[in-house]
């Protein structure tokens, strides 16, 4: 006999609805509780609609993925998620088809796009430079080509894109600001390191954080903004010069990623005490710098669901006729201590 939704909840101890969002990836449902659910319907033996109905079509639909910053420390997670989309979505008759980019760079976009859409992709999930060149593509694809977008990690305006997933950025750096004004007690001098000026959520990070400041904490004064390439030999060049040519620096905020150069600088320097540092993503160097003591708070933006969700997005858009509940899909802002990583 077929193992019903029903049974499934019963035993998750969870509403039949609950299921239904995890089982079909709509709507918003914990990670944790997805989890459970999708693996005592596994043990269960549960087949999905979905896959039934695609082993019988022998029909592959074609989902097209193009990132940046491949190298970054934040896509690990993201690039998990994207793995275990893939994985997941096979069962329903879908194949990724990835294309990964090293750098920020306009032409090599552009041409990943090109190329997928070549190869007959029916959806697209692009973390997208802000640039006339990819917006016009991306419009291009929709209307044009009838091809659904999602973007993910970073947006980007004048597009009929289908939805965004990521995290509200410059909240997010608001957020931060909260932070380092409480651990400061509102004064000093505070040292901000972004990744590239051309990436529209480091610029947003930066924003929300400079607002918020001024707004709120204005004996704070914001020692610079520079760039680092993402390098992490590059943010402890940025600290240590820094630290060594202005008084008074009492925080570090570092928007990107090259988080490993913090340590590297306060090795150099020997500091008796260190500034306040704020750093982005939970991965397992960032982890070992906060216990470690050498970063006070570290700002998850929840990667693994900015790679999963996008797929099933335009899964459902291309096999079920289903778009996104909701233009912007924002992850939670994640504020990870010593104590609760």
């Amino acid at each position: 006999m077929a193992v019903t939704i029903q049974q499934i909840a019963e035993k998750a101890g969870v509403s039949r609805g609950t299921v239904d969002r995890a089982l079909n990836n709509r709507g918003r449902i914990d990670p944790e509780v997805a989890r459970k659910v999708l693996q005592i319907a596994e043990e269960m033996g549960y087949v999905h609609k979905e896959r039934k109905k695609h082993t019988a079509k022998k029909k592959t639909i074609r989902i097209g993925v193009v990132t940046q910053l491949a190298k970054a420390s934040f896509m690990l997670e993201i690039n998990r998620g994207i793995r275990q989309a893939a994985e997941e979505l096979k069962d329903w008759g879908v194949e990724i088809l990835l294309r990964e980019s090293f750098s920020v760079d306009e032409e090599e976009q552009v041409r990943a796009i090109e190329e997928l859409a070549e190869e007959g992709i029916q959806g697209l999930a692009l973390m997208p430079l802000e640039c006339e060149r990819v917006r016009e593509k991306i419009n291009w694809l929709i209307e044009e080509k009838k091809i659904p977008v999602v973007t993910f990690n970073s947006d980007i305006v004048g597009t009929r894109r289908s939805c965004f997933v990521g995290m509200d950025n410059r909240k997010s750096g608001q957020t931060a600001a909260g932070l380092m004004g409480l651990m400061t007690g509102g004064s000093g001098k505070i040292l901000i390191i972004t990744g590239y000026f051309s990436n529209v959520v480091n610029n947003a990070r930066v924003d929300g954080f400079v607002e918020e400041v001024k707004k709120s904490y204005p004996g704070l004064e914001i020692a610079g903004v520079q760039g680092s390439f993402d390098e992490a030999e590059e943010v402890e060049r940025i600290i240590t010069n820094s630290m060594r040519n202005i008084s008074g620096i009492s925080g570090i905020f570092v928007v990107s990623g090259g988080q490993a150069g913090v340590k590297k600088a306060f090795d150099s320097l020997k500091l008796e005490n260190r500034p306040y540092v704020i750093v982005y993503d939970q991965t397992p160097r960032n982890e070992k710098a906060v216990r470690e003591n050498l970063v006070d708070f570290l700002i998850d933006q929840n990667g693994f669901y900015q790679g999963y969700r996008p797929l099933y997005i335009l899964a459902n858009i291309l096999l079920k006729d289903m778009p996104p509940e909701e233009e912007f899909q924002f992850t939670e802002i994640k504020i990870k201590t010593k104590y609760n990583l």
